[in-house]
């Protein structure tokens, strides 16, 4: 079906002929190349590896871990974890570099590996381009028999970043635990139901209902944490009278949430209202990816900071977020970057801050959505055969509206008065995502429709 190699990995749907699909031969092959690029990068020889519960996973990690003993590295093995808890174990265990076998909110046929450096952050562009192209070639060497690496586990990785979530300087525990709240979780059949639950409890949670509990990788509906997705959370909201619920992907480094009555949040917003909180006890700039709303904007202006656009993709927004020296960052899909945490999109620190945030507030989660602009994003999507000329589309569409502000750092940004509309192919499934804002619903979904009709006339 497919295999897609971008900054977020080497993703594929499981089986079907090497090369089209993520087969155990591709799984080899692009493992191979990464291992031996953190050979010769590095002296040390420590990778750590994790996974998330989808039905694929531990077939893959056979591969990923007996290919890279076999190149000669140690293995340091997480098991079923979070992406973000990877990220960080990469540093807790000094290691060269991480693999996270995880396709995040692809559906279970779906699944990836996501390449981490010596930080426990994703690989660059031009590594990751190094990487691929010795993949091609199929530039590289196994180790002998006396130089097989050596294989562990390590099972207290998701205990160790809770307690770093607690311990973590503006998470106001007791003020969360004076409020008592009642939460339901949609764990998607996922890693979340491991992470979560006990996170919630240390945060002094009162009483929570799990949904989608069982570990199996058989997600229960589309993974990704979208409204259209979420309607067994919302009802379940409101049918145990909970304060709010919370949603997240299968390798938890998406976030969202649920009011009382049922309507989202806003995955938009769960970024803007941490930063919001951040800003609130310390100055400094936020970075999102030129995707997300610009309410970060207007929150990073009103706290007296200044607020910087990336391009899509989270190697982009901490690479701005470095140059910027963001105290706050993320995605609009739910995505939460604390750098002084790590320069990853973590779920975990990103339900402790909100959840602070939230303390604070007198009245309940709706009350608290009230605070901030109300702008709408129209998300859309088309999928692509192959053989189509996506830059020769974006190239008659910037013909046809010249008179507008442009932006192709990343894909094709047109800007309409205080409306923007954003096209460009997705880093994660053969599609153009056609992304618009404005303040009106209406308005917004009219953007979004009048460019879908320009790329499917110019195809």
């Amino acid at each position: 079906m497919a295999l897609i190699k971008s900054i977020s990995g080497i993703r594929g749907t499981i089986g079907g002929k090497p090369g089209e699909n993520l087969s155990p031969l591709d799984i080899v092959k692009f493992t191979a190349a990464y291992g031996s690029w953190i050979k010769e990068k590095n002296n040390g020889k420590k990778i750590v590896i994790g996974r998330d519960a989808r039905i694929s996973g531990e077939m893959v990690n056979h591969l990923v871990v007996n290919t890279l003993t076999g190149l000669g590295l140690d293995v340091v093995d997480l098991g079923l974890s979070t992406t973000p808890t990877v990220e960080l174990a990469v540093q807790w265990e000094k290691a060269e570099g991480g693999i996270i076998i995880t396709a995040s909110h692809n559906p279970k046929e779906w699944n990836a590996l996501k390449l981490l450096n010596e930080h426990g952050e994703f690989i660059s562009a031009t590594d990751g381009a190094y990487i691929l192209d010795k993949a091609s070639k199929e530039d590289f060497s196994f180790a002998t028999v006396e130089k097989i690496g050596s294989y562990f586990t390590n099972q207290t990785c998701i205990q160790k970043h809770i307690d770093a979530v607690i311990n973590y300087p503006l998470v106001d525990v007791d003020s969360i635990q004076q409020k008592k709240y009642k939460v339901v979780l949609d764990a998607i059949n996922s890693t979340g139901a491991l992470a979560i639950p006990p996170l919630l409890k240390a945060l002094g949670v009162e009483e929570m209902i799990v949904l989608n509990e069982e570990v199996n990788g058989k997600f229960a509906h589309n993974p990704e944490p979208l409204p259209e997705n979420l309607a067994l959370l919302s009802s379940s909201v409101r049918k145990f009278k909970a304060d709010f619920g919370i949603a997240v992907d299968p390798d938890v480094d998406r976030l969202c949430f649920v009011c009382e009555d049922g309507s989202m949040f806003g995955e938009e917003y769960t970024l803007v209202a941490v930063a919001d909180y951040v800003l609130s006890k310390k100055s400094g700039n936020t970075v999102s990816n030129m995707s997300s709303t610009k309410a970060l904007k207007d929150i990073t202006l009103k706290r007296g900071g200044q607020y910087f656009p990336s391009a899509v993709g989270e190697v982009n927004v901490v690479a701005k977020m470095k140059e910027v020296n963001a105290v706050i960052g993320g995605e609009g899909n739910g995505g939460i970057i604390v750098p002084d945490l790590h320069y990853g999109r973590d779920a975990l620190i990103g339900i402790g801050l909100f959840l602070s945030a939230l303390s604070y507030h007198k009245n309940g989660m709706k009350s608290f959505r009230a605070r901030y602009p109300d702008y709408f994003i129209s998300k859309n999507k088309i999928e692509l055969q192959k053989g189509i000329d996506v830059n020769g589309i974006f190239d008659k569409i910037k013909k046809k509206y010249k008179n507008q502000p442009l932006n192709t750092e990343d894909g094709l940004k047109i800007e309409f008065d205080s409306d923007w509309v954003h096209l460009r192919t997705s880093n994660t499934e053969p599609i153009i995502r056609i992304y618009a804002e404005s303040n009106f619903e209406t308005t917004a979904n009219n953007i979004a429709l009048r460019l879908m009709q320009d790329i499917k006339e110019f195809i």
